[in-house]
């Protein structure tokens, strides 16, 4: 198993905006249900908050979500004793029968799949009596407790912080189910499947939502203990279908989905998304980045396909593999010029560091600027914001 992390909530039914809970703590004398939240008012208390009080709020507010932020990315295999019995009490907590069976697969894919050919005798779906009402009454709560300015902020230092990379995840995985199954994610096939896809509750990837509330007693206990130990899970009256974890997840320090040997996500069974910064990609694409050459580059027709090539390859390298020649050339540096077919060309300043290394040598680094770009010193001068004429540094670092 494979996990690599350089790195607001909607629910899609009813657009849930969720927050965060933390143990109650108390910073610059008030005490916000876990945060103290300086500088907003807060159920009318105007909070100054000090650089040291800041700064103690962002260790609390981070060392609480750091559980969270692991069991979002976790991978490897469930704990399936832990995440059926979650599963079983979410079902008694909402006043339901515990499932008849509980049903295991590898992967979001794996559970559409038998969700789609079998299991008729599965019953309604009760993810809104298991999920959604308990949810609902908790927000309801603590919304009530804190004000709308204190559950913003509260949200914004807490499961805020996991939601944006967490979401991207989720729909990734959602558009590579539909795209996988369907084969495309518009017309009558991939509707379907994608109302399969919001019946899920999401395991795991609720963490940023339960990170909101008290979790570890009370009528959310039961969701966070299957985000803690299994993948999405489909809750109906008869059964209940759990997906496995991923056994590999890497992604770039922005949150996004990145590897340029393999998949950047992978399930048990199989299912798989490749991706490179973040921009999805063909597994076969992948394999063929380390056999690259300019010519196999620049016979790419997908404009962005090439420009993961560029970045892969490395443009430095590319422009002298490819024999470039330079535009202009002064004091600041030398510029130079790709063209590609149906794309704007690439256009970079080589520029040698004033600095010198340990060993005398100077380090020479490539700077990326507009394709407008005419001279070496207009695009030294763009990076540092300024017009050409008015870059003239008496010593550069």
């Amino acid at each position: 198993m494979t996990t690599t992390d350089s790195g607001s909530a909607t629910d899609i039914e009813g657009t849930d905006v969720e927050g965060t809970d933390v143990e109650r703590t108390e910073v610059a004398g008030v005490e916000v249900a876990g945060v103290e939240v300086a500088g907003v008012e807060v159920a009318g208390v105007e909070v100054e908050r000090t650089g040291a009080e800041a700064t103690a709020l962002e260790n609390i507010a981070s060392g609480e979500l750091g559980p969270w932020r692991a069991w979002s990315s976790a991978t490897g295999p469930a704990d399936r004793a832990a995440a059926e019995a979650g599963v079983r009490r979410a079902y008694r907590l909402a006043g339901l029968a515990e499932p008849e069976r509980v049903v295991w697969v590898g992967s979001p894919r794996a559970a559409v799949t038998l969700l789609r050919e079998d299991l008729a005798d599965r019953g309604v779906s009760v993810r809104d009596a298991v999920r959604s009402a308990p949810w609902a009454r908790q927000r309801r709560s603590l919304y009530a407790e804190l004000g709308a300015a204190g559950w913003s902020a509260h949200w914004a230092a807490t499961g805020g912080r996991l939601w944006e990379s967490t979401q991207a995840l989720v729909d990734r995985i959602r558009t590579g189910v539909i795209e996988d199954l369907a084969g495309r994610d518009t017309g009558k096939e991939a509707a379907e499947i994608r109302l399969f896809l919001l019946d899920a509750v999401l395991g795991q990837h609720d963490a940023p939502w339960l990170a909101a509330f008290p979790a570890d007693d009370g009528p959310l206990d039961a969701l966070a203990a299957v985000c803690r130990n299994a993948g999405w899970w489909w809750p109906y009256a008869r059964v209940a279908v759990l997906s496995e974890r991923p056994v590999a997840l890497h992604r770039d320090e922005a949150g996004r989905l990145d590897h340029g040997d393999g998949p950047a996500l992978a399930y048990p069974d199989g299912f798989a998304l490749h991706a490179w910064r973040g921009m999805p990609v063909p597994a076969e694409f992948l394999a063929g980045l380390a056999t690259l050459t300019p010519d196999r580059i620049r016979a790419e027709e997908n404009a962005e396909l090439r420009r993961v090539m560029l970045e892969y390859y490395g443009y430095d390298r590319y422009l002298t593999d490819s024999g470039a020649r330079p535009l202009h050339q002064d004091e600041t540096g030398t510029l130079w010029r790709i063209d590609l077919v149906d794309d704007e060309p690439v256009v970079m300043v080589e520029v040698l560091n004033s600095t010198p290394e340990p060993d005398g040598t100077r380090r020479t680094y490539w700077l990326r600027v507009p394709p407008s770009t005419r001279t070496a010193r207009a695009g030294v001068a763009w990076t540092f914001g300024l017009a050409a004429e008015a870059y003239a540094p008496a010593a550069e670092t």
